[in-house]
């Protein structure tokens, strides 16, 4: 039924949740900010990093944002030694979906500095036929980066379907009728995640590959 598949990357891949808080929190420590809590840090994964924190910290500057912004970057790249496992059955069932045809990409609220990364530690570079950060389009829930994954791909809306585990991934679908799937094991509650009509919820990775199958 479809051709193209595409994956938000943390908390629907990586469980990379606690890496994330621990550098935001740390990140805001250094510069005195306010440090957000961890609720505060998981409800804005999945945005690009300047609007994740717009909304984590009201009101700051846009000078601050942009220190903010590297200061979370170096202790995620360098200091956080947090581990970011990826989640159970990923790498043998995205193997698969490849090898049965299916063009795979990804979509992310990552930079793309930060996508090539872990895609070169995971060893999954070779398996994402496509892949757009935050950085070379608008911060989800705008849809721009899908446009972009599907004109490159030229696939229409109708033979793709998006994967991931928080409501600006299902929103960003929406709003181009592209169908969806919801991860339960993520950043945001079913609950929250049902308010967009994604096909199914699962709550491990390989039932993707099963319902596809």
């Amino acid at each position: 039924m479809y051709k193209l598949l595409i994956f938000d990357w943390d908390g629907t891949l990586m469980d990379s949740s606690q890496k994330i808080v621990s550098s935001m929190q740390q990140a805001a420590q250094h510069l005195s900010l306010a440090v957000p809590s961890c609720g505060a840090v998981r409800n804005i994964i999945g945005l690009s990093l300047e609007q994740a924190n717009k909304i984590m910290i009201p009101g700051i500057s846009a000078a601050d944002n942009r220190l903010l912004q590297r200061a979370y970057s170096e202790h995620y790249a360098k200091d956080d030694k947090t581990e970011t496992p990826l989640y159970k059955n990923v790498v043998s069932s995205l193997r698969r979906l490849k090898a049965k045809g299916y063009v795979l990409a990804v979509a992310t609220g990552k930079s793309r500095r930060g996508l090539d990364r872990v895609l070169d530690a995971t060893g999954l570079g070779e398996v994402f036929s496509l892949s757009r950060g935050a950085d070379e389009a608008k911060s989800k829930p705008d849809p721009l980066m899908l446009q972009q994954i599907l004109s490159q791909a030229g696939i229409d809306v109708s033979d793709s379907l998006m994967i991931g585990d928080t409501s600006y991934d299902l929103e960003m679908a929406q709003q181009i009728n592209m169908s969806s799937i919801a991860v339960s094991y993520g950043m945001h509650s079913v609950e929250r995640l049902k308010i967009y009509k994604p096909l199914l919820v699962v709550d491990q990775f390989q039932c993707i590959e099963d319902w596809l199958d």
